[in-house]
């Protein structure tokens, strides 16, 4: 069977959501895969930073085969091994007080959503269904119909609403105008410490202390979506480690799993994620002996074979070389680590094709913007081979 063959099977019978490059990846293995005709490319997305730890790393493939040969799910009507080690390996790793486990980021941060809201009711004394959280135009959280109400991507909203209430938006990078959007109602602000999904939108810094101050200023939650930014992709394990914040919430996901199972949590101090009693909130799967067996592994893979690390070296000598290009099609290069966007001058996706058909595959987004995440495990070798690529479709 060949590519085509794949392609308009899934054409036929898949809903017509996504817009992908028209390659069918059949295998992978650390920065590379291969197609079903037997063509070998560099993954420079990392599925979106969730495979971090790069493709079917051998340590989580042992830890999902002896754990899936155990016990997969018990649902948390009765309680399992796997999930107290992870709360204990997370609390050792990032020092945050209480733990929730989730599956999906998007889901994840509807838990932070209805924690701070709770929060604002129980501890804060907000009256009941009054409470607001404070966002970022341009934000990415997930896709959920509370989620997309307070996205600014007309995109994500059309023929989607009614939508849900209690967000307001204010500019990302505007510390004035936080500070003026908190009334009596506040009860959080919620920000990614970069845009990601946006295009790789850095902060002045000093912007995330900033907010940190305002917020505890105010009685106001500091809830801080790591989901893409975090465990290594930024060259820190989170973004905000770049500067001096202890944010209340972090949510995070993607990489928690290396790409093996939807795992995501939400990582808190103890008074937000007190506020759920027996049967407030909940999930099937989540908190499961299998995903919480491979985060824990995920994580030992990240700290143990110094991908942090890695990160913050090669994503600096990535983003060097390329500022070195000087092409006229470039506006601007700007990241941290091996989280690299490239603003064009004119549309991404030709490019995105281009590089494709040189057998480097990354991805468009908001129409003239390339992402670079490539996993963590890339080699300097790898990164002068795609430095190579993308200068030969770049060039003037």
């Amino acid at each position: 069977m060949n590519t085509n063959y794949y392609i308009e099977l899934e054409k036929k019978f898949g809903a017509n959501n996504y817009h992908p490059l028209d390659v069918v990846i059949e295998k992978a293995e650390g920065v590379w895969f291969w197609d079903v005709e037997g063509n070998k490319y560099m993954d420079a997305l990392a599925s979106y930073s969730a495979v971090n730890q790069g493709h079917c790393h051998p340590k989580l493939i042992k830890t999902f085969v002896e754990q899936a040969s155990k016990v997969t799910l018990t649902s948390r009507a009765f309680r399992n091994k796997q999930l107290p080690l992870l709360y204990k390996k997370l609390y050792e790793i990032t020092k945050m007080e209480m733990f929730l486990l989730m599956n999906s980021g998007a889901e994840a941060v509807e838990t932070a959503i209805k924690a701070a809201r709770k929060w604002g009711y129980d501890i804060k004394g907000v009256k009941n269904n009054k409470a607001e959280i404070i966002v970022c135009a341009n934000n990415f959280h997930g896709r959920t119909t509370t989620i997309i109400s307070f996205s600014t991507e007309e995109e994500y909203r059309r023929g989607f609403g009614p939508f849900t209430p209690g967000f307001k938006i204010i500019e990302f990078n505007d510390i004035e105008q936080l500070e003026k959007a908190i009334n009596e109602n506040t009860v959080a602000f919620l920000v990614e410490p970069i845009q990601a999904e946006a295009g790789v939108y850095v902060p002045f810094h000093g912007y995330l202390k900033k907010a940190e101050e305002i917020c505890k200023k105010n009685n106001v939650l500091f809830m801080l979506d790591e989901i893409q930014t975090g465990l290594g992709r930024t060259g820190k394990l989170f973004a905000h480690y770049y500067e001096d914040v202890n944010p209340d919430v972090i949510i995070i996901g993607k990489a928690l799993s290396g790409g093996f199972y939807p795992v995501s949590a939400v990582l808190a101090k103890r008074e937000v994620l007190e506020v759920f009693e027996p049967g407030t909130h909940g999930s099937t799967f989540g908190g499961n002996p299998l995903g919480c067996a491979v985060a824990q592994t995920a994580l030992d893979v990240l700290i143990e074979e110094n991908l942090i690390e890695n990160s913050y070296k090669l994503g600096n000598y990535f983003k060097e070389e390329l500022l070195k290009l000087h092409s006229s099609k470039v506006k601007e290069i700007r990241g941290k680590g091996l989280l690299i966007g490239i603003e064009l001058f004119e549309k991404a996706r030709p490019i995105c094709e281009k590089l494709k058909n040189l057998g480097l595959l990354c991805k468009d987004t908001h129409g003239n913007i390339i992402r670079f995440t490539p996993p963590l495990v890339i080699s300097k070798d790898e990164i002068d081979w795609a430095l190579e690529k993308i200068s030969s479709v770049l060039k003037d």
